[in-house]
């Protein structure tokens, strides 16, 4: 699958730019609004961008732009994401999930009344 993002360890913040089609300004920004995107900096302080960076910044530019989503919004979608989705283990089924966060909001109900 070919996702447009060049056969390169790293990348800069103006190509990347290019790739995802966003302000390298916009860039700098997610990372103060989004702890997990940290690309590593060179000695000489450019931002150096893998590909799991670039995909990140994919994902949050699906989150805002196209869902529509706020900021924080986009954080707590991608937070549910990675609590009920990691890799070490298999993927809980639609049914437990929603059982969990039923029981999660009962509880949030409770501690308000």
């Amino acid at each position: 699958m070919d996702t447009g993002i060049p056969d390169k360890h790293y990348l800069r913040i103006g190509e990347v730019s290019h790739v995802t089609g966003l302000p390298a300004s916009v860039l700098r920004y997610w990372e103060t609004e989004f702890e997990f995107l940290r690309p590593k900096k060179s000695s000489t302080g450019q931002r150096l961008y893998t590909k799991k960076d670039i995909e990140q910044v994919t994902e949050i530019k699906k989150l805002l732009y196209a869902e529509k989503l706020t900021i924080e919004g986009a954080r707590k979608r991608l937070e549910v994401r990675k609590r009920y989705h990691k890799p070490e283990q298999p993927p809980e089924t639609l049914a437990v999930l929603l059982q969990e966060v039923k029981g999660e909001l009962k509880a949030l109900r409770d501690l308000l009344q």
